[in-house]
């Protein structure tokens, strides 16, 4: 009998453009004669539809946009409890494991895993917590400081503080930080609503723009150095992808670059020294254990021309299109796009199943 992977996309995000790429990429890779492929489509309203299983593939991502008279669904439908009718007989509509494709806030944040924690289904990722502190980058930069891992200097501010005093903010930067500098909303992904500050004049429309994307923004300071990344998958045992070196043809890896015009190249194993590997592997894990992360992350860094490593970030969701980084380093790393889904849904049915020995009652 086939797993049956209910394959969970779109939402309320800024990123949900993002989400229907990577929900079609992945779910064209799915090997069907393994598993079954139920396509979960969130409106960018919040309405769930479920939608019929999958026979062939996605040509286009307004196929994934079903309408909600099509199959709207309660999320508590999904609860796999009712969908067995007898011992060891499966009805044919359970859904087995849910593989979360959500990027952004009200998906990648901790939100979504709390629902199916709840509804205790397997998934695909990250936890709660793992996903809200891989979401906001001032925690996890505070948790990366406390773990002894190098990084960036940075700020942090409100909303309500920057407009209360703009002036005080801008000091605070110039101060802490100087020119130039990167700013950012705290809880977004894919480079939405960042901009690169070389004077304090762009410092206005900079904070202007990241907060409407969130309440509180983070400031860092401009690392010279190239932009690596490597991927980690893994539940208490992780294990580290070859490196790669993003070169973008921009000032920097802005959201176009990414989704879009593909104007970046992407330089698969970079070329870095055995050293410089080893430091970004024991940092990329020291990281997945200080954040508790599980199942995958894509960890970014940079390396400078002295072979000094900083960390700038974790993607606990990384995208899985075709111009994604994360499913072209394990593929140069030996595991295909097909075998690292199946890796990932089978680190999520293990974690569940270990979850399930837990007592809950005293």
């Amino acid at each position: 009998m086939k797993t049956s992977i209910g394959v969970l996309y779109g939402g309320k995000s800024p990123e949900h453009k993002v989400s229907l790429q990577t929900a079609m990429a992945v779910m064209n890779a799915i090997d069907k004669t393994k598993f079954d492929v139920i396509p979960i489509y969130i409106t960018t309203e919040g309405q769930w539809v479920k939608g019929e299983k999958l026979t062939g593939d996605i040509q286009d991502v307004k196929q994934l946009q079903m309408k909600p008279e099509a199959g709207a669904i309660l999320p508590v439908a999904l609860n796999r409890a009712p969908a067995v009718a007898e011992k060891n007989q499966k009805m044919e509509d359970a859904i087995d494991v849910i593989f979360p494709l959500l990027h952004g806030p009200n998906g990648e944040d901790g939100t979504v895993q709390g629902l199916l924690e709840l509804l205790n289904i397997p998934y695909v990722g990250n936890g709660v917590l793992a996903s809200a502190v891989g979401m906001d980058k001032v925690i996890m930069k505070n948790l990366f400081a406390q773990a002894g891992l190098r990084q960036a200097k940075y700020v942090s501010f409100l909303k309500k503080e920057w407009r209360e005093n703009e002036v005080v903010t801008y000091d605070k930067v110039e101060k802490e930080l100087g020119y130039p500098c990167f700013v950012k909303p705290a809880n977004a992904g894919s480079s939405v609503g960042i901009t690169k500050c070389k004077k304090r004049e762009d410092l206005r429309q900079a904070f202007m723009n990241a907060f409407q994307y969130d309440r509180k923004i983070i400031v860092e300071e401009a690392i010279v150095g190239r932009e690596v990344e490597i991927g980690v998958i893994g539940n208490d045992s992780p294990t580290c992808s070859v490196v790669g070196e993003i070169v973008p043809k921009k000032e920097f890896y802005d959201y176009q670059a990414k989704y879009e015009d593909g104007n970046t190249e992407l330089i698969i194993p970079a070329d870095i020294t055995a050293e410089e590997y080893e430091t970004i592997q024991q940092m990329a894990i020291a990281a997945f254990k200080a954040l508790d992360l599980s199942g995958l992350v894509r960890a970014d860094f940079f390396l400078t021309k002295d072979g000094d490593v900083y960390i700038n970030e974790v993607n606990t969701m990384p995208g899985f299109t075709p111009f994604s980084m994360f499913p072209l380093l394990w593929k140069h790393s030996g595991v295909p796009y097909p075998e690292l889904i199946e890796k990932l849904v089978q680190l999520a049915i293990e974690r569940h199943e270990e979850k399930q020995t837990i007592t809950y009652t005293f």
